[in-house]
């Protein structure tokens, strides 16, 4: 299984595979056509009282990585969840973020998730 993460706005390569927008919100300034998006499921995303709350200052990471998990709990999210491990079962996945640091992100969480 090829789970990677990289950050929406760097260019397409060869080995992404299947490219997966984890971000609930389209980037800024970026074009459909540019992102090479071939799937964008908004159930995989942090809700919004969790982003911000994660975004509001002091919070520690792995904090923000429980609660993350524990929202992707859910069937709908579990669903998905299984969506995406079966497109990396078949080949290359690569989890797309505008997040600056992806490694701190919940592109990581659910990276890490994909691959246990």
């Amino acid at each position: 299984m090829s789970v990677r993460i990289r950050r929406v706005y760097e260019a397409p390569e060869a080995g992404d595979g299947v490219r997966v927008l984890v971000d609930r919100l389209w980037p800024r300034g970026l074009s459909k056509d540019a992102a090479h998006v071939d799937e964008w499921p908004k159930g995989l995303t942090p809700s919004t009282e969790l982003r911000r709350w994660y975004h509001a200052g002091e919070r520690s990471y792995e904090e923000f990585a429980d609660r993350y998990e524990a929202e992707l709990a859910t069937p709908e999210a579990a669903e998905l969840i299984d969506r995406v491990r079966e497109l990396a079962d078949k080949g290359a996945v690569t989890l797309l973020t505008s997040s600056k640091t992806p490694e701190q992100s919940h592109a990581a969480v659910l990276a890490r998730l994909l691959q246990e």
